[in-house]
């Protein structure tokens, strides 16, 4: 990417308002993250209906080829301390574009759930591991303990990026089909 190309890319996002951070990825690009909002409500249906049947069943461990509106409500219902969301955006012939989400949720006391998803596009370039270094501090900053996700245990890039991350690896107890990751925060 040239450095024009860049600067291009990083002056568009200027004009964002809200709290959000531009993050560098390995390849040279640049992503907008910030915290997910209610206006995000279509651009989170059309992030999720542009994952291949493959990255849906592993987010979401289902058969999932469409966004229901009790879906879509439980991924928009974000309520701090308790939940939180970032997305990652890109600029896209002239929209933003949702290319990455990660969030957690209050479970049991002082533990919370986190997932990751990453559009194929915009996958092996860090972004991932920018999104969860985010939502782990944040998680810490709200006093949480334990961060965890459920996860198909073919699931092999999640499975690199919880090492990558210092999380540990264990079998889900009720379902051998998946694993559990956890990280002591």
């Amino acid at each position: 990417m040239s450095s024009q190309h860049a600067y291009q890319n990083l002056s568009a996002y200027a004009s964002i308002a809200g709290e959000h951070w531009i993050e560098t990825l390995l390849d040279g690009s640049h992503v907008l993250v910030r915290p997910l909002r209610h206006e995000d409500r279509d651009r989170e249906r059309r992030f999720i209906e542009r994952l291949s049947p493959r990255s849906r069943y592993f987010r979401f461990l289902a058969e999932n080829q469409k966004v229901s509106e009790v879906l879509l409500g439980q991924l928009m219902n974000v309520r701090e301390p308790d939940s939180c969301a970032f997305i990652a955006l890109v600029h896209d012939n002239g929209e933003l574009r949702e290319v990455g989400v990660t969030r957690y949720s209050a479970s049991d006391e002082g533990s919370c759930e986190c997932a990751v998803t990453v559009a194929e596009d915009w996958q092996h370039k860090g972004l991932a591991v920018a999104l969860m270094r985010h939502l782990i501090a944040k998680a810490r900053a709200a006093g949480f303990k334990k961060m965890y996700s459920i996860d198909s245990a073919e699931n092999g890039q999640m499975r690199e990026l919880a090492m990558y991350l210092g999380f540990s690896r264990s079998p889900d107890p009720d379902d051998g089909m998946q694993v559990i990751h956890s990280l002591a925060l």
